[in-house]
């Protein structure tokens, strides 16, 4: 039996090293009974980024379980079912007496939609709000990962997707051998664990190779909003652990979805096929298949078999490659 103290220590460490996606808009354009519009919480490692705001998103993080001490907001465009969550939710937060900064990010040209959404119904802030426009040579350098905007094909309309991308982890160290190599548990684990070699006192050189495994890839998560089918997709999602891919409409109004800078379900698993991802989420559904979506999944299906629909309330974790966290 596992020690009390050992069992809340892997909890916690589990939980620090947690990757999960909190679906709490699945539907495009407009709301429905089941469904909110455009917004999704990614929470690592005890931090929440929000991408995407539709109409009601604060509701639903409360209803979700997602905090509201989150400091920075994605967008991928400026269509109103994906922003005009924004007003209230930084409403909500300034009478809560927030002071901490808000950091906004979308695509190059929504400054000042923006600064429209934050102003409305507000005369003053009560605090700081900073947006940047982000272009997709423009990565956003983070501790232990990066956020990397991409192109993305919504019609001719200024949209980019979201790359997130962990850094390549240190290999597995090896305690046990490192003890029966006589090298005491302190400061020489660190270094030798970070590539270093190191001298015992005997003289003996230990090198990183003896103890560290092969590095290991990090996790990654692709989200693309609003977009046809598109190479930069493809390009960001190559390998990645999940591609949340919107999926407005089914086979029967593929017309419709070129028409309206969408995709179908079975163009976004095409999409997850190209890029050899290991999960497809679809979501961004058109209202008429918001309570049955089996045409969308069984159409994806046929072309890339790991896909799932989401629904609004979801989560979803984001395992490592090996299944393990450490």
């Amino acid at each position: 039996m596992i020690p009390a103290e050992d069992r809340l220590s892997r909890v916690l460490y589990y939980a620090v090293m947690s990757l999960t996606l909190r679906f709490l808009g699945t539907s495009a354009g407009r709301p429905t009974v089941e469904r909110n519009v455009s917004a999704l919480a990614v929470v690592r490692e005890g931090e929440t980024l929000l991408f995407d705001c539709g109409e009601g998103t604060q509701r639903q993080m409360m209803r979700y379980g997602i905090g509201f001490a989150l400091s920075d907001i994605f967008f991928t465009h400026m269509h109103a079912d994906h922003i005009l969550g924004l007003t209230g939710l930084l409403r909500t937060l300034a009478l809560q007496g927030r002071t901490e900064a808000m950091n906004l990010y979308a695509p190059v040209g929504s400054e000042s939609m923006m600064w429209r959404a934050i102003r409305l119904g507000s005369d003053k802030q009560t605090f700081p709000i900073n947006v940047f426009e982000l272009s997709p040579e423009t990565p956003l350098k983070r501790k232990g990962y990066s956020i990397v905007p991409y192109p993305v094909d919504h019609g001719g309309k200024a949209a980019i997707g979201y790359l997130i991308a962990e850094e390549t982890r240190l290999g597995r160290f090896n305690p046990e051998m490192a003890k029966e190599i006589g090298i005491p548990e302190g400061p020489l684990w660190g270094k030798i664990h970070k590539g270093e070699a190191i001298t015992l006192d005997s003289g003996r050189v230990v090198e990183p190779g003896e103890l560290v495994g092969a590095t290991r890839p990090g996790r990654s998560v692709v989200l693309t909003g609003d977009s046809r089918p598109a190479a930069g997709t493809v390009a960001a999602a190559m390998g990645a652990d999940i591609l949340v891919h919107e999926a407005t409409f089914a086979d029967e109004e593929q017309p419709r979805a070129v028409e309206t800078g969408h995709s179908t379900a079975r163009e976004a698993a095409e999409v997850a096929a190209q890029a050899g991802v290991k999960k497809l989420v679809l979501t961004h559904l058109s209202a008429r298949y918001s309570r049955d979506t089996s045409d969308l999944e069984r159409e994806a299906r046929e072309v890339f078999a790991n896909t799932i629909v989401a629904r609004d309330g979801m989560e979803i974790e984001v395992p490592f490659e090996s299944g393990e966290a450490d």
